[in-house]
């Protein structure tokens, strides 16, 4: 039997990148009300099924680690927690064009530091690729490729597309890969349309 939560709640993946999915398991940061994604550590097991960082049998051990050792998940989980505000603030200023902050620099760096040497180079089949290494009992191990890929993005040419959603209250970080450059929106089909929805209430009211 699994220990996977049969009714997990299904992440938005429109970040276009690894770390800014992991960013965005916040929603609404502008609002008064933000909603926190990753209440418990089963969400954040949720989130690497969802994303490929785990695979069913990954996210199976580790759903069996963190129920034996819930004092350890529970640490993990705010070690994640952490990491993710400090990649949120440095896309968010990148994406402002403010200064980043330097203590934020630092906790990824450290992160960076734990998680390079799990990676490792292996063979499959007649190639060569980079891998994990296979440790199921690690309930941080989530923590390893988020880290990179945030280094990754930041040390990249890509940078410059970086975004940060328009709406006022969304917060969402998302890669800007359109033809102009002009994406504004995290989903046009949510924030855009409220937007658009929003606009045409306030011409609507101006023109009584």
């Amino acid at each position: 039997m699994s220990e996977l939560d049969p009714q997990e709640y299904t992440f938005d993946l429109s970040g276009g990148v690894l770390c800014l999915d992991f960013a965005n398991t916040v929603s609404e940061r502008g609002g008064e009300q933000a909603t926190e994604h990753l209440q418990r550590f089963g969400n954040l097991i949720s989130w690497g099924r969802q994303t490929s960082v785990l695979d069913q049998r990954q996210a199976e051990e580790l759903a069996r680690a963190s129920a034996r050792h819930p004092r350890a998940a529970a640490t993990a989980r705010q070690r994640a927690i952490r990491l993710r505000e400090a990649i949120y603030r440095l896309f968010a200023a990148e994406a402002g064009g403010r200064q980043p902050r330097a203590e934020d620099l630092a906790a990824l760096n450290s992160a960076l530091s734990e998680s390079l040497p799990r990676l490792q180079l292996r063979r499959r089949a007649s190639r060569f690729e980079w891998g994990w290494l296979d440790q199921p009992q690690a309930l941080d191990r989530i923590l390893w490729p988020l880290a990179c890929s945030a280094a990754e993005l930041l040390a990249s040419g890509e940078l410059p597309a970086v975004r940060e959603c328009a709406a006022a209250t969304c917060g969402w970080l998302f890669m800007d890969r359109s033809r102009n450059h002009s994406r504004r929106w995290c989903d046009m089909k949510v924030c855009g349309n409220r937007n658009k929805a929003r606009r045409h209430y306030q011409r609507s009211r101006a023109a009584l």
